[in-house]
C-alpha cells in the first residue's frame, strides 16, 4: 500500500504507538514488529494516554490516527471504513464520528463497515457538520458493497475536486473533518444482497456470546470472513488499496497551505 501512495506522487506516514511512543511514518522493521506483536492494543483516544505511559504497543484506530497525524500536519489519510452507530445500540456510537467533528482532516474511507446502522451514522456525522463528499458516486458506499440507498451530501468526480473543497475548509478555518466515501472497485464488490444474511449471522451470535464495546468490532470483522470463506477479507484488502490510491491522488493536487 506505501508503494501505491508513492507511485501516485504522495508520500505514505503509517501511524501507531511504538513503545508508548506515537509514531508517524513506520519504517519496515517496525511495521513487521507491529503485525508480529501479541501484545499491540487497540488504541482509540481514550487508550493513547494509557498506552503511552505503559511504553505499550498499538494499532490506532480511525479516531486516533485523526488525532496523531493531524498533529503532525498530515492532511489526508486512508482507512478501509470508519466506526458509527451499532445495529440495535443508538448509545454505541463509535468515537470515530465524534473525532470527525472535531478534527480539520480528511478521512478517505468505503464508507463505515457494513454491520453497523448507516442510516443513523450519517444522521450523526450531520449533527457534528461532517460534510460527506461521494467519489464519484451518489450514494454512500456500503464498505463491502458499493451502494447503500443513502444519499451523500455532495458527488466529486476527480481528485482535484475533492482538493478543492478540502482547501476551501481549510481556508475558513472550520474545525470539522471531511468525509471522502469511495466504493470499492465494481470486480472486487461484495453485494449486499449476498452480504446481509452473514452480517444478521454475525451479529446474532455477538448478542448471544454477549460481545459488545471495544471487542464487537474484531469479534465481527473475524466471524465475518469466516463465515464468507475469506470473501469480505479480500474485499477488505481490495478497498484497503483502492483508497489508498484515491488519498493520495488528492493530497497530491492539495494546494499547500497558507500561512497564517
Amino acid at each position: 500500500m506505501e508503494e501505491m501512495v508513492r507511485r501516485e506522487g504522495a508520500v505514505p506516514a503509517t501511524i501507531a504507538v511504538l513503545k508508548g511512543q506515537l509514531t508517524v511514518g513506520l519504517r519496515d522493521d517496525q511495521l513487521a514488529y507491529l503485525a508480529n506483536s501479541a501484545q499491540a492494543r487497540k488504541c482509540s483516544v481514550r487508550d493513547l494516554p494509557l498506552v503511552t505511559a505503559r511504553g505499550e504497543d498499538g494499532s490506532t484506530t480511525v479516531a486516533a490516527t485523526m488525532v496523531i497525524a493531524h498533529r503532525a500536519g498530515i492532511r489526508i489519510f486512508a482507512t478501509g471504513g470508519i466506526g458509527g452507530v451499532h445495529r440495535g445500540h443508538s448509545l454505541d456510537i463509535s468515537a470515530d464520528l465524534m473525532e470527525l467533528g472535531r478534527t480539520p482532516i480528511t478521512v478517505v474511507c468505503a464508507g463505515m463497515k457494513a454491520f453497523l446502522d448507516l442510516p443513523a451514522s450519517l444522521e450523526y456525522l450531520e449533527t457534528q457538520a461532517v460534510p460527506v463528499l461521494g467519489y464519484q458516486t451518489d450514494e454512500f458506499p456500503a464498505f463491502y458493497s458499493r451502494t447503500s440507498g443513502l444519499p451523500v451530501d455532495m458527488r466529486v468526480n476527480s481528485a482535484r475536486e475533492a482538493a478543492q473543497i478540502i482547501h476551501s475548509r481549510d481556508a475558513l478555518g472550520l474545525p470539522n473533518a471531511v468525509l471522502l466515501a469511495v466504493p470499492i472497485p465494481p470486480a472486487d464488490e461484495w453485494p449486499a444482497r449476498e452480504a446481509e444474511s452473514i452480517i444478521r449471522r454475525a451479529l446474532a451470535e455477538a448478542e448471544a456470546r454477549h460481545i459488545s464495546g471495544k471487542d464487537i468490532t474484531p469479534f465481527l470483522l473475524a466471524r465475518i470472513a469466516e463465515l464468507s470463506d475469506g470473501r469480505s477479507m479480500r474485499a477488505n484488502i481490495a478497498l484497503l488499496e483502492h483508497n489508498a490510491r484515491v488519498a493520495a491522488q488528492v493530497a497530491a493536487a492539495l494546494p499547500p497551505r497558507t500561512a497564517t
